[in-house]
């Protein structure tokens, strides 16, 4: 969708990652082998970081340990996105110590200074140049009060932003809650949610079938299978899959980030979601071929 106002603004979370390889079978009380690199994640930064090395203009808004505001924005300029960090005098640096098995991951995770991100730093001069707002389920997690999340999607959409959401996390919806998740989004224009956290929001089984739902309540619907590609779904027109090649995953963390990042650069260009779904693909592809959830740069 061609806009006069071609910036966006990615808000969300900002992570260490901790990517641990066990080189052979993991042995409980003792040591096992492994490669273990410590790598810049975070589901939102992550996407800021794969459509700034794509060419998009886009802004990044997060929170991190105060100490790790300078790091965390180098790491950010680099792949060509805006930063703007806000420190956090107390709290670390969200941590995740990911252990990939094969095409697997096992995530243990500390929210940190994330939890206590503010969605006003997202200001109406920001969403006055963007035309895409991209949020994650992550923003809203472990929060007891969603009414600054929601006033957020309310401003961005009178302001006329196209706001996208992910979704995030199947574990952490089912925590939060299906009907209060699905609450706290409304308003919200395209989603981007695997095959695992459609079925949780819909109730439903068959990919189409939960695209189709899906698109019911967002007017753009992106599902995510893996290998078995993508479904996209428009409001009132039949659900579309989307074949994708296969590509040898040496890291499946940051997938679903890089989708999305492919998806929203292609979208924004040509508001073609065949196209969008393809261009995702393309860039997921790259990201698993590596260690880690961020372009190498």
């Amino acid at each position: 969708m061609p806009s006069s106002r071609p910036r966006i603004v990615c808000c969300g979370d900002v992570i260490d990652d901790v990517i641990v390889v066990p080189l052979e079978t993991i042995r409980v009380d003792t040591d096992t082998t492994s490669s273990i690199r410590f790598v810049p994640g975070g589901s939102a930064a992550n996407t800021a970081s794969w459509l700034g090395i794509s060419g998009a203009a886009v802004d990044f808004v997060g929170r991190v340990a105060a100490g790790d505001v300078h790091r965390h924005g180098e790491l950010l300029v680099r792949c060509g996105v805006t930063t703007h960090l806000a420190p956090h005098d107390t709290l670390p640096t969200g941590t995740i110590v990911i252990i990939v098995e094969g095409e697997t991951r096992t995530m243990l995770t500390e929210s940190g200074a994330n939890a206590e991100l503010d969605t006003r730093d997202v200001t109406d001069a920001l969403l006055a140049d963007a035309s895409v707002l991209y949020l994650t389920g992550y923003t809203l997690f472990n929060r007891p009060d969603t009414s600054a999340f929601t006033e957020l999607i309310a401003r961005a959409v009178a302001s006329g932003v196209t706001v996208a959401i992910d979704p995030g996390s199947a574990g952490f919806i089912t925590d939060f809650g299906v009907d209060r998740f699905l609450a706290a989004v409304a308003g919200a224009s395209i989603i981007l949610p695997n095959l695992d956290e459609g079925q949780l929001l819909t109730g439903l089984a068959d990919p189409v079938e939960v695209a189709a739902a899906l698109s019911e309540l967002f007017p753009i619907v992106a599902l995510t299978m893996d290998v078995d590609g993508i479904v996209v779904a428009e409001r009132g027109t039949a659900p579309i899959t989307v074949a994708v090649a296969h590509s040898t995953a040496v890291d499946p963390t940051g997938a679903g980030d890089s989708f999305s990042a492919g998806f929203l650069h292609e979208w924004m260009a040509t508001g073609d979601v065949v196209l969008a779904a393809t261009a995702g693909a393309a860039l997921a592809a790259r990201a698993v071929s590596t260690i880690g959830a961020r372009p190498n740069v």
